[in-house]
């Protein structure tokens, strides 16, 4: 938005030269970056005032850590403040018109409001299930369905050099352009949605110990800018813009346009500091939901459009190990009655065995980043 306002007045008023730099992502980047920090960390102590004066606080779950019980009543839903910190930055440094960055923001909010209601009825029922899993899903599926199909179906919307690649699903430490899986259409849709889905309460199931979820939230935020902003870098050479150089010397998908979704990435790393300032152990105010429903299907829509749908695997390791965790434990329970973790998600077995809650916190933060550095060595081990 301040793209399109700014940018023109550099030739109406030569002293307004200094607006060209408006031109580069970078630098919209990292502004996106520090207004969503700043946003973050200046409301964020009206705004837990405000949960705390209406009584929104975390209902705890009875089977839970004993030490979690103390935890009760702590302001929720923070979540909130870090889509209003994402959101806002990303309309006001990214083009409003390009489809990635506006079907990613819409999922991120659509899922937000899901969040809201999970959240707002586990207060109004004083107990930690919420809106039940089946209308949960069904809206995540939804959302998510009518935002990708739009993208994948509508060619008028979208750039040819995306129209040309956006069935072909990249392998890890293979090279996009010579080894790609050229699924149809009727396939991976559904795929991706999934995707989508899957990372979005995957992530809902690692917001369980104060700044658990929001530490690898950043982490695969940052590896998807370095992705998105790769895959639409362009470089100019002898005053003629050579198209996406870096991302054809890589061997990534090709997408010019695809470098805005990097601004995204950046708000929530920006939001996510501001967030954690508050968060870090022992937490003045929690996620909630509404905050963990959407920052995962924002990663989940990054993933799909940067084309790493089968390497967020590895990106978001920490989610899929918690998410695996609850589908082991919840199908071992119900096939021979025995549990294989003392409590699931896993952070929760880590706390039965007596660990305290920042090492387990920290440790998986160090887990994070090791798994994000694994998935951006991909890049060059081809």
């Amino acid at each position: 938005m301040l793209y399109e306002l700014l940018f023109p007045l550099r030739t109406r008023f030569e002293w307004l030269g200094f607006l060209n730099v408006l031109r580069y992502v970078s630098f919209r980047i990292i502004m996106a970056t520090i207004t969503a920090m700043l946003i973050s960390f200046f409301v964020a102590p009206w705004f837990i005032r405000e949960l705390a004066r209406k009584q929104i606080g975390q209902v705890v779950r009875d089977d839970g850590p004993v030490s979690h019980h103390a935890k009760s009543g702590t302001p929720t839903m923070g979540g909130a403040l870090i889509i209003v910190s994402v959101l806002v930055p990303t309309i006001l440094w990214a083009d409003p018109h390009n489809v990635f960055v506006w079907a990613t923001t819409a999922v991120t909010a659509g899922y937000g409001v899901i969040g809201y209601l999970d959240d707002y009825l586990k207060l109004k029922w004083r107990n930690s299930k919420g809106l039940p899993g089946r209308y949960k899903l069904t809206g995540q599926f939804v959302i998510g369905a009518a935002a990708l199909s739009y993208v994948f179906l509508s060619k008028s919307a979208v750039p040819e050099d995306w129209w040309a690649i956006r069935t072909h699903l990249s392998v890890p430490f293979l090279a996009f352009a010579k080894h790609p899986i050229v699924l149809p259409l009727s396939v991976y849709l559904p795929f991706v949605v999934l995707v989508v889905v899957a990372t979005s309460n995957a992530v809902n199931l690692t917001d369980g110990l104060d700044g658990l979820a929001i530490g690898p939230v950043m982490i695969n935020a940052g590896t998807y800018l370095i992705w998105a902003y790769l895959a639409g870098a362009t470089l100019g050479i002898a005053g003629v813009e050579q198209h996406l150089v870096i991302a054809r010397y890589l061997d990534i998908a090709s997408v010019k346009s695809l470098g805005e979704l990097s601004i995204f990435c950046g708000a929530i790393v920006g939001a996510g500091m501001g967030f954690l300032w508050y968060n870090t152990y022992p937490a003045q105010v929690f996620m909630g939901d509404v905050g963990a429903l959407a920052l995962g299907g924002g990663l989940g829509m990054c993933a799909v459009f940067t084309k790493n749908e089968l390497l967020s695997v590895i990106v978001g390791g920490i989610f899929v190990i918690e998410a695996v965790s609850v589908l082991v434990q919840v199908t071992s329970y119900k096939l021979t009655k025995r549990r294989v973790f003392l409590m699931a998600p896993i952070h929760h077995h880590f706390e039965k065995k007596g660990w305290a809650e920042p090492k387990i916190i920290v440790r998986f933060w160090i887990i994070s980043v090791l798994l994000a550095l694994v998935a951006l060595s991909s890049l060059k081990l081809r």
